[in-house]
């Protein structure tokens, strides 16, 4: 049969030979005994659903080839069974009473089967019924047996973490193997049970990693010089677990943990690896402070690595640390900005995000000598982040108001078409609250925009200046910068270069024909000059553009008697928002900014009834440590707003957390941006997701809840929950 396909020439040649031997297979299948074919034709029809050709209707042969008293058709049954079956099936169920009738079986290889079947398929169904029957062959003599046991614990235990209290015991008699392949398989099942039940193991695992440490060669364990590097690894994963908010724990492996990252040679990528994981248990327990200095000195040597990759994760691993070790991180400060020049991206973007979050005061200088230096050169990819770092560095730490406005406007020199938005309303504000500095900023901005207008950001803040100080800019009284004259020739050639270049987009363009009107009031002899350029744009294809050139020619010709009092200089913008915050007022820290500002704005919020009833909050999710809240609040008579909470009290972090929402189709749903996708442990933080919802038919609302998420273990978990009613509304 397999010559048969692959001789076939054509994709419909194939399709023909496939459905006759599905054909004649089906037939065998109908016979009520066809002697030893039956093995011979299940094995046919696996070979056939590996091409990717349907073969559901060997499920129940496979059902009954498990229940043959003979091994060999037991062995392509129980196969079959992994390729055909899973547990969404109802034929799986069928196969639960085989599987646990050769749990039970004499033989080791039957044994061997059934748990590899269960371990590959099984459901939390088949899972509770058979956690017993694995519990018992955990403590069988058969080390065969018992590895195979271990692997099949593991798989029960991610499907009903409950059962994690049941291996417990076995896996803590398990620590005294002495076969390293064993004890390997016993680590998987500790990382998956509950952690409580394997705490006490810490002694134990400390005496295990010090007789891999001061152990003597052993060819059968060796690679490149350190024992057994894979236990190692295994080991510190598990004291990481066992250690994390542990502080009786953290104590009893300090001495170790420092015994490893002083003696495993770093020269060969196999000891890098085991101090890798040393260097994150590390940071990971309640360690002493010597020895967290000691990890991040290790990690500070990885970056001296020639291979990029030990440098990426260095870095990675330095960023989660330097809010609570900054001082150690600034060690290697140096080591860090060279990483700027990296030809690999990836290392280039995390040296980014490193170098920006060991910008401090005493550094800020320095720091943004080489970062401008970085801007002026960086990929366009990392433009854009590289610009917004500066900006918030300057922001928090800049030491004079003269050099926060130079810098930004280097920043935007060299790469005003990467920032965001916002940069332009607050350099405006900035340069609106300096009245010091006026004089100096409208001339430098003045020269920049003479000689580059292919930046937007740039030239609609040249424009603004030139606009609301052009009389400044016309008097050439600036002691700060070099002596310049500038007539109003000048300053109105500048601004017509802005209006005609096709560079200039709409919204610059207002900018330029804004700060060209203005100028009316604060020059004297080319007034009607600029009432012809207005004029011009009266008729401007731009609906925005030629609304505004219609009011300032109603300005010149019915109201000009209050034109010098509607385009006088705009005052002081008050700060009112966290984007608005200058270095000076800046708190500790950029996360720190928003709820600052909401303490600063709180007053102005009207007070709220006495009588006023919160939303009330309601469970509506939870299960194995996952659990979700829910918060109605109505917003017109369709409309209402629903916020979903979750957290996490497991013992692990769980990462990519997503919720999806369905609604009747007459309902229109719109989900905002969540608040994250990490969810700490223990319930140190939560996720929030606001859903918005219109319900115009007024029909019974329903909404269906998605939640999916990754545990520590990398294991994807996914559930559904419906919910029915909605209090509050």
């Amino acid at each position: 049969m397999i010559r048969a396909i692959r001789s076939a020439r054509t994709q419909c040649e194939e399709r023909g030979v496939i459905q006759r031997e599905c054909a004649a297979i089906r037939a065998q299948f109908r016979q009520v005994d066809n002697g030893g074919a039956r093995s011979h034709n299940l094995a046919k029809l696996l070979y056939v659903h590996m091409l990717g050709y349907p073969a559901h209707f060997g499920q129940m042969e496979c059902v009954r080839m498990i229940a043959s008293p003979r091994y060999s058709e037991k062995r392509v049954g129980y196969l079959g069974a992994m390729m055909l079956l899973d547990e969404k099936q109802d034929a799986s169920l069928l196969i639960t009473n085989s599987i646990k009738n050769d749990l039970a079986h004499s033989n080791q290889y039957v044994q061997s089967l059934a748990l590899c079947t269960l371990a590959c398929m099984g459901s939390a169904e088949m899972c509770r019924d058979l956690a017993p029957e694995i519990d018992r062959l955990l403590r069988a003599s058969n080390s065969y047996i018992k590895k195979k046991a271990a692997l099949c614990a593991v798989h029960i235990v991610r499907k009903v973490h409950d059962l994690g209290e049941l291996f417990a015991p076995a896996a803590r008699s398990l620590l005294a193997e002495k076969n390293h392949g064993q004890l390997i398989l016993t680590f998987s099942v500790c990382y998956n049970v509950f952690v409580p039940c394997v705490s006490q193991t810490v002694p134990d695992l400390v005496q295990i990693m010090k007789g891999l440490v001061i152990s003597g060669y052993s060819p059968e364990h060796d690679v490149a010089g350190i024992s057994d590097p894979f236990l190692q690894v295994r080991i510190l994963r598990l004291l990481r677990i066992l250690g994390r908010h542990n502080e009786t724990a953290s104590d009893a492996m300090n001495d170790l943990l420092a015994q490893v990252a002083t003696n495993t040679d770093s020269t060969k990528t196999v000891g890098n690896a085991v101090l890798y994981e040393t260097v994150l248990t590390v940071l990971d327990i309640k360690s002493e402070s010597g020895l967290r200095v000691l990890a991040v000195n290790i990690l500070g040597r990885f970056l001296l690595n020639n291979d990029r990759n030990i440098r990426y994760i260095a870095m990675t691993s330095l960023q989660r640390i330097v809010g609570t070790d900054h001082n150690a991180v600034q060690r290697h400060r140096g080591t860090i900005v060279d990483c700027l020049k990296d030809q690999d991206a990836s290392v280039k973007r995390r040296a980014l995000e490193l170098s920006l979050a060991l910008v401090s005061a005493s550094n800020i200088r320095t720091m943004m000598k080489e970062l401008l230096l970085f801007l002026s050169s960086c990929p366009p990819e990392l433009r854009a982040q590289a610009a917004s770092g500066i900006f918030h560095a300057a922001e928090r730490y800049a030491p004079s108001q003269r050099w926060h406005i130079d810098t930004i406007l280097h920043v935007l020199t060299t790469a005003g078409g990467d920032v965001r938005d916002e940069t332009v309303p607050n350099l405006i504000q900035l340069i609106t609250n300096t009245s010091e500095l006026h004089c100096y900023t409208v001339h430098k901005l003045y020269r920049a925009l003479l000689t580059d207008i292919s930046q937007p950001s740039l030239v609609q803040v040249a424009c603004w200046c030139i606009g609301e100080y052009g009389d400044l800019l016309l008097k050439g009284e600036c002691q700060e910068t070099e002596p310049s004259q500038v007539t109003e020739d000048d300053a109105l050639d500048a601004l017509e270069t802005v209006l005609q270049s096709h560079m200039s987009s709409p919204a610059t363009r207002g900018f330029a024909l804004t700060a060209t009107m203005k100028l009316s009031t604060r020059i004297t002899e080319n007034v009607d000059r600029i009432r012809s350029i207005v004029s011009i744009y009266g008729s401007c294809m731009d609906v925005e553009l030629q609304q505004r050139a219609v009011e300032y020619n109603a300005l010149f010709r019915k109201y000009d008697h209050m034109r010098a009092a509607v385009l006088e200089r705009m005052p002081v913008i008050e700060k009112n928002s966290s984007g608005h915050t200058n270095g000076e007022t800046a708190g500790d820290a950029v996360k720190e900014i928003q709820p600052a500002a909401v303490k600063q704005t709180g007053p102005l919020l009207p007070q709220q009834p006495a009588n006023q009833v919160h939303p009330p909050t309601v469970p509506v999710y939870e299960k194995d440590g996952v659990s979700l809240t829910l918060i109605c609040e109505k917003t017109s008579d369709s409309g209402m707003t629903v916020t979903l909470t979750a957290s996490n009290s497991t013992d692990s972090d769980i990462s990519v957390f997503t919720l999806q929402a369905a609604v009747p189709k007459s309902v229109q749903l719109h989900m905002k941006a969540p608040s994250g996708d990490f969810l700490p442990a223990r319930g140190a933080a939560k996720v929030t997701q606001m859903v918005a919802l219109n319900n115009p038919n007024k029909v019974n609302l329903k909404m269906r809840i998605r939640i999916s998420y990754n545990t520590s273990q990398g294991s994807a978990y996914q559930d559904t929950v419906q919910i029915d009613s909605f209090p509050g509304l």
